[in-house]
């Protein structure tokens, strides 16, 4: 079963402002969150993962 990361834990994984997830969402550029319920949403942990290892290292630079 899949691990979901409510909006807190992904902006504390990511580093990301709220705004900026958001944004990158609707952007295509950030994973969409799944629908939990009539108003509570979440990510799976594992499209973060790859969302992460997808960036651009800072050692690459």
């Amino acid at each position: 079963m899949t691990k979901h990361l409510r909006l807190p834990a992904v902006m504390e994984v990511t580093g990301l402002a709220r705004s900026t997830i958001y944004a990158q969402i609707a952007e295509g550029k950030f994973p969409a969150p799944v629908k939990l319920g009539s108003r509570a949403v979440a990510w799976p942990e594992t499209a973060i993962i790859e969302w992460l290892n997808s960036r651009p290292s800072a050692a690459a630079a």
